[in-house]
């Protein structure tokens, strides 16, 4: 009888020593953890750091931008709250398919108002802090002489 419950219980111990814990897994390896970008979010600042010159811009003021993300694609809206001296808001607007892979989030911009961007790849990495959305990456359009490294902050607006 003992020799039986030996048997029985030195391969349940293996088994049950060499099973992770999915719930710690997810805690200590951040690259494990699934991000979830699908939602409507609002951008509330920006910072911007082209050629030595760091540019901060609060979005809550002057301007709002929303971005929305869905499976497959991205779309963002911006335009002022005021109208300049013209009475122009000056819309701006894009978007694209996008691919996430762990922290690493790439925009495929297919549709923008200047075709210099369209066509153009920008990945960032990407975190949420509860209802925060922060990116960080390099935006490069050599046409245009344009290389700088922007961080954007988000405030989820559909929960």
């Amino acid at each position: 009888m003992t020799l039986r419950l030996l048997i029985v219980l030195i391969p349940l111990f293996f088994i049950i020593s060499c099973t992770n814990d999915p719930g710690k897994e997810l805690k200590s390896d951040s690259t494990v953890q699934r991000i979830d970008l699908k939602g409507t979010w609002k951008l509330i600042s920006g910072t911007k750091l082209s050629k030595g010159l760091t540019t901060h811009t609060d979005y809550t003021k002057n301007q709002q931008m929303i971005k929305i993300i869905n499976d497959t694609h991205f779309a963002f809206l911006k335009h002022n709250l005021q109208p300049d001296a013209e009475g122009k808001n000056n819309f701006d607007a894009g978007g694209g398919k996008y691919e996430l892979k762990g922290d690493q989030y790439t925009e495929h911009l297919e549709y923008y108002n200047d075709r210099n961007w369209e066509g153009k790849s920008f990945t960032f990495k990407v975190y949420i802090k509860k209802d925060t959305l922060v990116q960080t990456g390099i935006e490069k359009i050599e046409s245009e002489g344009i290389e700088q490294t922007i961080t954007e902050k988000y405030l989820r607006t559909d929960h």
